[in-house]
């Protein structure tokens, strides 16, 4: 059998899911940004991927998400932030990092429900610009490393929202990022199911052991991505979440049925999502 092709996220917060993968013979790693991996789930240039959940719904291809590990938080998640110069209540327009499109909805969600705000979304590449604090627009989501690294001028941006804790604070439940996740259609084809579900098993190991080592994993990686190593050890050791259990499904219902709510999803595509 060939290796299962798998779409991969190179960020410090997937590094548990990923870690060690390269060495499995069974699979071949893709990495891809975010934004593109169900588009590589659709196009058949992957077989698996880490894909961002509300690009589940999006896609043209039905897809089904795996239980067997996810990027997300049940509280402050300190590297998905809006930053801003303006109170919440008067953000009209909010400048985005287009990394993570469930990030994105997100924003538009806790704004609206929260703050009463419907907010236009402009695109923004931090990587490229805004060395000045006048340079950064009033309003900006940032996701990922990026907060870290390139984080905006304080003194500017006098108001922060974590959208994990405002989500908490807003449903009672904990966030999902992003899932594993495989076409629908291949579950049910004799021939690629089984395969789907040594991939499977496959990651859940290799997220087990992962957590056995750590700390050792953190120390590695984090100066890669520019991450003092005891805030990169809170970061993915205390903050973020990435085993799937119930109150992860409830909280990616909830999050369709916020995103239908707020316009973002329609209802027949928040309804073609399914879990493996």
């Amino acid at each position: 059998m060939d290796p299962l092709r798998i779409g991969i996220v190179k960020f410090l917060n997937t590094v548990p899911l990923v870690e060690g993968l390269d060495k499995i013979p069974q699979l071949a790693l893709a990495p891809a940004p975010p934004s593109r991996l169900s588009d590589m789930l659709g196009d058949n240039s992957a077989d698996l991927a880490l894909v961002s959940i509300i690009d589940a719904a999006l896609s043209s291809t039905p897809l089904a998400m795996l239980p067997c590990g996810m990027i997300g938080c049940d509280g402050p998640t300190l590297t998905v932030r809006v930053f801003s110069a303006v109170p919440f209540d008067q953000i009209s327009t909010l400048y985005s990092d287009t990394d993570s499109h469930t990030s994105v909805a997100l924003a538009r969600i806790i704004l609206h429900r929260t703050f009463d705000r419907r907010v236009r979304i402009e695109p923004f590449d931090v990587a490229h610009s805004h060395k000045q604090p006048s340079d950064w627009p009033d309003s900006v989501l940032l996701i990922g490393d990026k907060v870290i690294s390139s984080s905006p001028p304080l003194s500017r941006f006098v108001h922060q929202l974590d959208l994990g804790e405002a989500w908490k604070k807003l449903t009672g439940l904990p966030f999902v990022y992003a899932l594993w996740m495989c076409r629908a259609a291949d579950l049910e084809d004799p021939a690629k199911a089984p395969g789907i579900r040594l991939a499977e098993s496959l990651l859940d190991r290799q997220l087990r052991h992962n957590f056995t080592r750590l700390d050792r994993i953190i120390q590695d990686h984090a100066a890669h991505f520019n991450w003092p190593p005891d805030l990169a050890r809170r970061y993915i050791g205390d903050l973020l979440r990435y085993r799937v259990g119930p109150g992860e499904h409830a909280a990616v219902a909830r999050f369709f049925e916020e995103a239908v709510a707020c316009d973002i999803l329609t209802r027949e595509q928040a309804a073609r999502v399914r879990w493996a």
